[in-house]
C-alpha cells in the first residue's frame, strides 16, 4: 500500500554510453569512438542495459512505498530536498558522495545496481534488499551512520563543502609555498597543494562526528 506522506527521491546518473551518445550523437558513432580506442564496446552496452534495468526495477519497487521522484545527477545542485525526504541513490560510490553534499539531515540509502561490476563501499544494499530495507527506513527504524562534511571558508566569505576531501592549492596545480600551523607549531612547505580528507574520504566507508552531520542508512 502506498503511503502518500512518504516522498522518495531516486537519484540516478547517465551511463558511460549515455554520455558518449550525447557527445557523438548516435550509438554507432559512440561505438566507432570506443573501438578506435581499443576498448570493448559490448561492455559499455552491458553496463548500460543493467543500469537502466536496475533504475526501472528500483522505481517500481519504491512506488509501492511512497511518492517517487526520479532525479538525474546533473540536477542535484538545483534541486530542493524536503526535510523529510528519503533519498535512494543508485550508485556508484561517487554518486552517493556527490548527493550527500546537497542534503541537510535527510537519510540516504545507497543501492548497488550491478554488484558484479562495482564493489561499492557506499552501496551496502542491492535492489533485492529494497522491499525489506525501505519500509523500515521510512518508519525511521533503521540504524544510520553519520557522515562528516569538510568545510572550507575563504576570507572572501565563500564556503565549500566536501564529503570525501578538499584539495587546497593552485588551480593549475603548479607548486606553491605555504605554511602549516598545528597546535602552535609551524612548518614551511612547498608542493602543488594539500588534500584534506574526511573520515569518509580516508577509508571510503564511514565517518562519525556530532558536527556537520549527513546520515546514511545501513
Amino acid at each position: 500500500m502506498i503511503a502518500a506522506e512518504n516522498k522518495i527521491v531516486l537519484v540516478v546518473r547517465p551511463t558511460r554510453l549515455d554520455d558518449l551518445v550525447v557527445r557523438h550523437s548516435t550509438i554507432q558513432q559512440a561505438q566507432f569512438y570506443v573501438e578506435h580506442l581499443g576498448a570493448d564496446f559490448s561492455d559499455y552496452l552491458t553496463e548500460h542495459r543493467r543500469y537502466h534495468e536496475a533504475a526501472r526495477a528500483s522505481e517500481a519497487l519504491l512506488r509501492d512505498l511512497g511518492r517517487v521522484q526520479r532525479l538525474q545527477r546533473q540536477f542535484l545542485a538545483n534541486f530542493i530536498f524536503g526535510p523529510e525526504d528519503t533519498v535512494v541513490v543508485l550508485g556508484q560510490d561517487g554518486l552517493v558522495a556527490n548527493t550527500l553534499k546537497y542534503l541537510d539531515g535527510q537519510h540516504v540509502v545507497g543501492v548497488n545496481p550491478d554488484p558484479g561490476r562495482w564493489d561499492g563501499a557506499l552501496l551496502p544494499f542491492t535492489i533485492d534488499d529494497l522491499p525489506r530495507v525501505m519500509p523500515e527506513e521510512l518508519r525511521r527504524k533503521r540504524a544510520v551512520k553519520i557522515v562528516t562534511m569538510a568545510k572550507a571558508a575563504l576570507n572572501s566569505g565563500q564556503t565549500l563543502h566536501a564529503v570525501n576531501d578538499l584539495f587546497i592549492g593552485q588551480r593549475s596545480h603548479v607548486s606553491a609555498r605555504y605554511k602549516i600551523t598545528v597546535a602552535g607549531r609551524e612548518e614551511q612547505q612547498s608542493s602543488s597543494g594539500i588534500i584534506v580528507s574526511t573520515g569518509l574520504g580516508s577509508d571510503g566507508s564511514r565517518a562519525f562526528t556530532p558536527d556537520g552531520r549527513r546520515r546514511r542508512a545501513r
